[in-house]
C-alpha cells in the first residue's frame, strides 16, 4: 500500500513522467502504482496502438500517431496542471523526443524512467506468461525490438525489476 503522503500531488508544480523499456519488463506495473502515489492520469500507449490495429491502422506509421496521441492526451492534463505519466516502450529517439518537446511546450519537467530486466530467463517468463494477444509480443518479437532499441541519452533514472526490492520508493525519491 502506498502512503498517501509519502508524495504531495502539486508540490513544485505538475511533471511529465515517462516510463521507457522493452515489452515485460514492467513498466506498466510500475506506471500505474507511480500515478496512483502521485494521483496522476497514466496514460499508455498500447491501448492507442490497439484500437488503431483494430481499424487496420499497422507499421511504423500508427505506432508513431500512437505516441502522438498520447502526446496530446497528456499536453492537456499538463495545461489542467496535472502530473502526467506516459506508460510506453520508447524505443527510439524520435518517439522519446515527443516527450522532451512536450515537457518545453507545456513548460514542466520531465523525468525519465528506464525499466529493465537484468534476468533474461525472467524476462522471457514475464513476456510468455501473458495471456495470448495478437497486439503483446511474442518473445522472439521482444527480442527484435530489443535489438531496435536506441540507448537513452540524458538523465533518467533506470530501474531493474529483476532485483528482489521495491522500486517504488527509490521512482518517487527521483519524481520529487
Amino acid at each position: 500500500m502506498v502512503d498517501p503522503g509519502a508524495v504531495r500531488p502539486g508540490v513544485g508544480g505538475p511533471l511529465l513522467v515517462t516510463f521507457a523499456g522493452l515489452p515485460g519488463v514492467g513498466k506498466s506495473t510500475l506506471a500505474a502504482r507511480v500515478g496512483e502515489a502521485l494521483r496522476a492520469p497514466v496514460l499508455p500507449v498500447n491501448p492507442v496502438e490497439r484500437a488503431l490495429g483494430r481499424y487496420g491502422l499497422v507499421g511504423d506509421v500508427p505506432e508513431m500517431a500512437a505516441y502522438g496521441a498520447v502526446a496530446g492526451l497528456a499536453e492537456v492534463q499538463l495545461g489542467l496542471g496535472f502530473t502526467v505519466v506516459v506508460d510506453a516502450v520508447n524505443p527510439v529517439a524520435s518517439a522519446r523526443g515527443l516527450w522532451h518537446d512536450l515537457a518545453e511546450r507545456a513548460g514542466v519537467p520531465l523525468r525519465v524512467i528506464e525499466v529493465h530486466c537484468g534476468d533474461e530467463a525472467e524476462h522471457r517468463r514475464r513476456v510468455e506468461a501473458r495471456l495470448p494477444d495478437e497486439f503483446l509480443p511474442t518473445w522472439e518479437q521482444t527480442l527484435v525490438r530489443r535489438a531496435e532499441y536506441e540507448p537513452i541519452i540524458g538523465p533518467r533514472l533506470v530501474v531493474d525489476t529483476a532485483v528482489d526490492t521495491d522500486p517504488l520508493p527509490g521512482i518517487l525519491a527521483y519524481l520529487r
